[in-house]
C-alpha cells in the first residue's frame, strides 16, 4: 500500500471517528434539547432525538413555573457574572502586571503562595469565608460572590497574563520609560492594549464558570428574589411533589444559550490566548 492511498484512508477515519466521537459526547445534550419539546410522560419512554410531538408549552410553562419567572433569575445571573468578569480584568491584569514587570522584596515566594491557592478546593475555605461574609452582613447578597474577583483571588487568571506579559518584548516598556511614562502609563497604553487575548480568555472562562456556578451561589444566595439560574433549575426538583421534568430540561436548553454565544463568539481569542506567548 502505498504513502498516498494510506493517507487517503486514514484521513477519513480519523475524521469519522472525531465525529462519532463528538456525536456521543453531544448526545445528552441533544437528547436534553428533544427532551425539552416532549409532553412530561414521554422523556423517559425513547432515547431518540426526534420528538414525536413538539410540545412548545414546557418554555411558557417553565418561564413562568417558578416565583418569579425565570427572567428575573437570568438577569440576576448577568448581573453576577459582568461583576465578576470586571472584577477579575482589573485586578487580575494589574496583579499580572506586577509580577512580571515589577521588581520588589519576596516577589518569588509571593508567586509561589498565590499559585499554591489553585491547589485549595472551595470546600476547605467556604466554612471561613461564609462565618466572615455573614458577620459583616454580606449573605443573601452577590458581594461575597464579586468582591473577591475584585482582589485577584483567582489565581489561574493571575498566572495566565504573567505568562503572556512575560512573553511581550521588554524593549517596549524602555521606550515608553525613555518617553517618560511610568508603569501606569505603560501598564494602561502600552502592556493592557496587547493583552487582548488573554483578557478575552479570562472573560470566557469567568462567564462560563460563574454562569455554571452552583455551589457558592446556593451557599450565599437564600431569597428567591436573589437566585441565579443555577440555583433556580435545582427549584424545579421538589421531593415532595412530581418533577416537571419537562419545564426544567427546557429552562436548562435556555441557560445554556448565553454559553453557547460566548464561546461561539469568543472562541478565536480563547485559543490565541491560551496558545500564544503575547510575542506574535
Amino acid at each position: 500500500m502505498t504513502t498516498e492511498l494510506r493517507r487517503r484512508l486514514v484521513v477519513p477515519a480519523k475524521h469519522a471517528g472525531l465525529v462519532l466521537i463528538g456525536f456521543v459526547m453531544l448526545y445528552p445534550v441533544l437528547w436534553m434539547v428533544a427532551g425539552s419539546l416532549r409532553p412530561g410522560d414521554e422523556i423517559f419512554r425513547s432515547p431518540g432525538l426526534v420528538p414525536e410531538t413538539l410540545h412548545t408549552q414546557n418554555y411558557t410553562e417553565g418561564w413562568n413555573a417558578l416565583t418569579p419567572s425565570f427572567g428575573t433569575y437570568l438577569v440576576n445571573s448577568a448581573v453576577l457574572v459582568l461583576g465578576c468578569i470586571v472584577g477579575n480584568l482589573v485586578s487580575c491584569s494589574m496583579a499580572a502586571y506586577a509580577f512580571a514587570r515589577l521588581h520588589f522584596t519576596g516577589k518569588r515566594w509571593w508567586f509561589g503562595i498565590m499559585l499554591g491557592t489553585i491547589m485549595l478546593p472551595i470546600h476547605v475555605i467556604i466554612v471561613p469565608q461564609y462565618v466572615l461574609f455573614s458577620n459583616i452582613g454580606w449573605v443573601n447578597t452577590f458581594l461575597p460572590l464579586i468582591v473577591p474577583k475584585i482582589l485577584a483571588t483567582d489565581a489561574f487568571f493571575v498566572f495566565l497574563m504573567v505568562q503572556f506579559i512575560r512573553g511581550l518584548p521588554r524593549e517596549l516598556d524602555e521606550a515608553a520609560r525613555i518617553d517618560g511614562c511610568g508603569h501606569p502609563r505603560i501598564f494602561l497604553r502600552i502592556v493592557l492594549p496587547l493583552m487582548t487575548p488573554a483578557l478575552a480568555t479570562t472573560t470566557i472562562f469567568t462567564f462560563i464558570w460563574t454562569w455554571n456556578d452552583f455551589f457558592s451561589q446556593l451557599i450565599y444566595l437564600t431569597d428567591p428574589e436573589m437566585y441565579t439560574v443555577p440555583v433556580a433549575l435545582r427549584s424545579f426538583v421538589d421531593s415532595t411533589v412530581a418533577t416537571s421534568w419537562g419545564s426544567q430540561f427546557a429552562m436548562s436548553v435556555v441557560s445554556l444559550v448565553p454559553i453557547f454565544l460566548a464561546f461561539l463568539v469568543g472562541q478565536r481569542y480563547l485559543v490565541k490566548g491560551i496558545a500564544t506567548t503575547g510575542g506574535k
